[in-house]
């Protein structure tokens, strides 16, 4: 299996990923609101790139069964009814409702591969899950890190990392690594010890928490905390149909 990791969207097209196998990484903090919302009864995920997309695809379902969720330089945008924060998407806010994403970051990612084989949604919260479903597929990925604002991002690179570790401990699979897939395991290698603190240090991770999401930290680097996989499904990102069958089941039963 070939790994090739873009440490931004900007390195890569949505031509040169038509009909790949991606996985999109935004940490902090679109992955793990999107793991989120999907465990508490979300429909579904319609992410978009522009606040005007949002508000277009809504339309006069707005407020009923579609809410606007995301932010703008880490806070809601006004006329939404959610942000970016894994803590608003409870099951009482999101149950049974499609929610339209605007971030600054990952949903852009998650736009820029709408036309991919196959996509899935990752963050610490889902990592073993997304390293199953690589496995299961059995075929070349890109890993496409959403960054900060088409930069480098830390925490983004380092789950990556991870997700090569995982990979890499499988005895049946042989990997071949891009230069920035061997970079990623080697940054998850040097900080997996404490990832609550490179969180914390990394340049997003400091801006959050000096405009008071610093709780969002713990939340999002809770390992498989959150054991749902969000996966395209034509323009919407919805959880794979294995999990949604479970979780109905496991609701129709007696206390």
């Amino acid at each position: 299996m070939k790994i090739d990791v873009y440490f931004s969207p900007v390195q890569v097209d949505e031509m040169q990923l038509r009909e790949k196998n991606v996985i999109v990484i935004d940490v902090l903090r679109a992955s793990s609101t999107i793991v989120a919302a999907l465990r508490n009864g979300a429909r579904e995920i319609i992410p978009v790139s522009t606040v005007e997309s949002a508000v277009k695809v809504s339309g006069n379902l707005f407020g009923d069964v579609v809410l606007r969720g995301g932010e703008r330089n880490g806070k809601m945008i006004d006329g939404f009814n959610l942000g970016n924060s894994p803590s608003e998407y409870t099951e009482e806010a999101v149950k049974g409702k499609s929610i339209i994403l605007c971030t600054t970051n990952g949903s852009v990612a998650m736009v820029r591969a709408r036309h991919a084989k196959n996509m899935a949604v990752a963050c610490f919260n889902n990592i073993s899950l997304v390293a199953d479903f690589m496995m299961e597929v059995g075929e070349d990925f890109s890993i496409v890190c959403a960054g900060k604002q088409s930069l480098f991002s830390l925490e983004d690179a380092v789950c990556a990392g991870m997700i090569v570790k995982l990979l890499s401990e499988r005895d049946s699979l042989m990997l071949e690594l891009n230069d920035a897939a061997v970079t990623a395991h080697v940054l998850y290698k040097t900080y997996n010890k404490n990832l609550l603190k490179m969180i914390k240090s990394c340049d997003h991770g400091r801006y959050l928490s000096g405009i008071g999401f610093e709780d969002d930290l713990k939340l999002c680097v809770e390992i498989d905390s959150i054991p749902v996989l969000p996966i395209l499904a034509g323009n919407v990102i919805k959880l794979k149909k294995e999990e949604t069958k479970t979780a109905a089941v496991t609701e129709a039963k007696p206390d």
